[in-house]
């Protein structure tokens, strides 16, 4: 806590690991061990990036992984914020890595919905979408070195049946009509700060 280095999550225990740095490589994915090159080429999720060197953009080492007795993974997704010149903040979502074949509209950039497997009558769903695990090296394409920023992650689950709608099942009651039935269960990390 005192080295910012955590995450919170909705309640589910999916594991996530956030590490920034400048030599981050596709490859380093592919390790077993992200936590071992994360700390030995960046700063974990919750530390500060320095000035940039010179022609370099921030690459960052993601990695999370699915609760064990809960829902796969749906995406993982890097959310970068900045102050423009006039104090406005912005910030603006990127897909990193995401389970599945999706492909992100060409027009719009977004990647479509993972699917939905709940069984809303019986309060269930099924794992056969998703993914166990997502891992990927991301490179800020947008960076300016002459500017702060900010990156934190956020990870979401496969949709599974909201509590709500556990409850009306087991009670036998009928579903609200003002509450969803499903819910996107997630994490959120600590940013990891750039200043030039």
């Amino acid at each position: 806590m005192e080295r910012r280095e955590t995450y919170a999550t909705t309640g589910t225990r999916m594991v996530v690991r956030f590490f920034g740095g400048w030599d981050f490589e596709a490859g380093d994915a592919n390790n077993r061990m992200p936590a071992a090159i994360g700390y030995a080429k960046g700063v974990p999720m919750g530390g500060d990036l320095k000035a940039a060197p010179k022609g370099k953009a921030p690459t960052f080492l993601v990695a999370a992984l699915k609760d064990p007795i809960g829902a796969n993974l749906d995406r993982y997704q890097i959310v970068k914020g900045w102050m423009d010149a006039k104090g406005h903040l912005h910030e603006k979502v990127y897909d990193v890595v995401w389970a599945g074949d999706r492909k992100p509209d060409p027009k719009t950039g977004k990647l479509p919905p993972v699917g939905d497997t709940v069984d809303v009558a019986n309060a269930t769903w099924t794992n056969t979408i998703g993914a166990p695990e997502l891992i990927a090296v991301w490179k800020d394409p947008d960076f300016d070195p002459a500017q702060r920023a900010f990156y934190y992650v956020r990870v979401l689950e496969i949709p599974t049946p909201r509590w709500t709608t556990h409850d009306a099942v087991r009670n036998k009651l009928a579903l609200l009509d003002d509450v969803p039935a499903t819910i996107q269960e997630r994490a959120w990390t600590s940013p990891i700060w750039y200043t030039p």
